[in-house]
């Protein structure tokens, strides 16, 4: 068989190269219905179920996923390498830095239950107590960025059915005018045991079909 030139091995697609140039981070309770489904016949979004609400600002660094992955090694004799090998721990973690005060945010970040928090009807002001014996609060998180391309919107999105507060980030109270006040919180994904699943990826849009072929699928 006949030798080829590199260029004609090679498959390197520029247009395949994608950013996330806006998004946001949606929050509903435990309780909400689960995101099947991203995009209608259409190719754009489908409304999101009730109980799903965006967390509005975030910081620069955007939406930050982590992953640990610990794995249990066996060796054995004459072996320079492990001749057995199992995953004992695969956790998903994403990292957000809300920059709006509101209630979802506050709720986030205080760990309290806000479902029977209101305003006061007089002065409007609004008082959250630290419980004595704090419990999880457990959320649905759908986290969805948005490219552009010649077709249209491409989305990017990763729903979480299951999560938590598992970090807080320090919380600053200071003059200097780059900062606001911000609610930082890293996030642990777990399996929901209806779903079966603790992550799942999510792909679609105009962009997206135009460029499936292409893409391989």
């Amino acid at each position: 068989m006949a030798g080829v030139a590199f260029d004609t091995l090679q498959n390197k697609q520029n247009e395949l190269i994608r950013r996330t140039i806006d998004g946001s981070v949606f929050l509903a309770p435990i309780t909400a219905s689960a995101i099947t489904t991203l995009t209608d016949t259409d190719k754009l979004l489908r409304a999101l179920p009730v109980g799903y609400e965006d967390v509005g600002w975030i910081d620069d660094s955007g939406a930050v996923f982590a992953r640990s992955v610990d794995t249990a090694n066996a060796t054995s004799f004459g072996a320079v390498e492990p001749t057995r090998s199992d995953i004992t721990k695969d956790t998903t973690t994403v990292k957000i830095i809300c920059q709006e005060t509101k209630r979802a945010t506050i709720g986030l970040y205080s760990g309290a239950d806000m479902t029977g928090i209101t305003a006061d009807a007089t002065t409007s002001e609004v008082d959250i107590a630290k419980p004595a014996r704090p419990a999880f609060q457990h959320y649905r998180c759908l986290i969805l960025g948005v490219d552009l391309t010649d077709a249209g919107e491409l989305y990017i999105a990763r729903f979480l059915p299951r999560v938590r507060v598992t970090d807080y980030d320090d919380q600053k109270f200071q003059s200097k005018a780059d900062d606001p006040l911000t609610f930082g919180v890293t996030l642990t994904a777990y399996i929901d045991s209806t779903l079966g699943y603790s992550s799942r990826d999510l792909y679609g849009g105009q962009g997206w079909a135009a460029l499936k072929t292409q893409m391989g699928f």
